[in-house]
């Protein structure tokens, strides 16, 4: 059976006067009259049919269902006390939205996020990731990372990164199969493919830019995204065509190996994008120029890793 929910009031009076064990101590800060506090509790066992304390001549005793409800009445107080407050640290908070490309999101941006956090603890990150090109006015996004040419009509764009184009494998795949001379010995290989390859990363632009024309590629095993094909050659199951933004960490870390120096330059770039005049804005401004600091140094390791080399 559902009992009526009892005036706030009273449960605030339960919760003094079981703490202090005293009406008056009880009635001080509540800022009210003992007697007020002695209704309240009086009030509560008429409605609830249940008697919450003895009165002695000296101070109160808590009875058995006192002491079963008092708890339950304080963490109520204290839920209630701690929701409020995140709630209003929430308003006061406002969050950064950002939206990228998955595939972006998981290999570069999230594992560098926790130095963003670091420094800018008040600033809290909600990350979105699209395929097609977020439209700012309706979908609550305040910075985007793209990858493009970097001019979209009415938008602020600044240059994230360039792109470089390579094969990459694991160092178990390539100590089992050797390690190929030419580019065209990688067809002897498992290439790995994505479902609807881009046009400005695919195998056949890699090889025509290394210097084989006409090249198909048609067998290999393919996946719908980078991430998915990227793990796979991390599992040792063929080689990837990678870029460069999505591999730099493992190539540092050797978990992956980067094939020829033949790298060639992409024709589209990442490119951090938000609203024309939303660019000066404080926690815009921060990101941008957090970004920018952590593309430097991604692109000074993987200078590092590829020499003066690409294509």
């Amino acid at each position: 059976m559902l009992h009526r929910p009892p005036p706030i009031a009273t449960l605030r009076a339960l919760e003094a006067a079981a703490r202090h064990l005293n009406f008056t101590k009880a009635a001080e800060e509540l800022c009210v009259t003992q007697s007020a506090v002695s209704h309240q509790i009086r009030h509560l066992e008429d409605l609830w049919d249940l008697k919450l304390f003895d009165r002695p001549p000296r101070g109160l005793v808590l009875t058995r269902n006192g002491q079963a409800l008092a708890p339950v009445v304080r963490n109520f107080f204290d839920h209630l006390s701690e929701t409020l407050e995140t709630l209003k640290n929430e308003v006061k908070r406002d969050p950064l939205r950002i939206d990228t490309l998955q595939s972006f999101s998981v290999k570069w941006l999230v594992p560098r996020l926790a130095d963003f956090h670091e420094i800018f603890p008040d600033i809290d990150v909600w990350i979105s990731t699209h395929d097609e090109l977020v439209n700012f006015f309706t979908d609550n996004v305040d910075l985007a990372i793209r990858l493009g040419e970097g001019n979209w009509p009415g938008l602020h764009s600044t240059l994230l990164l360039k792109e470089y184009v390579f094969p990459v494998c694991s160092p178990a795949f390539l100590e089992r199969v050797g390690m190929p001379e030419t580019p065209m010995d990688l067809m002897k290989l498992p290439l790995l493919l994505r479902l609807g390859e881009p046009s400005h990363h695919n195998w056949e632009d890699w090889f025509a830019k290394v210097g084989n024309e006409d090249v198909v590629v048609i067998e290999g095993p393919r996946f719908p995204d980078t991430n998915m094909a990227l793990q796979a050659a991390l599992e040792g199951q063929g080689v990837a065509l990678a870029r460069s933004a999505h591999v730099c960490d493992d190539l540092k870390a050797g978990k992956l190996v980067k094939l020829f120096d033949l790298d060639y330059l992409s024709n589209v770039f990442y490119y951090l994008v938000c609203p024309t005049g939303a660019e000066n804005t404080p926690k815009i401004e921060s990101a941008r120029d957090w970004l920018l600091s952590e593309a430097a140094v991604a692109q000074a390791q993987y200078d590092k890793i590829s020499g003066p080399n690409s294509a």
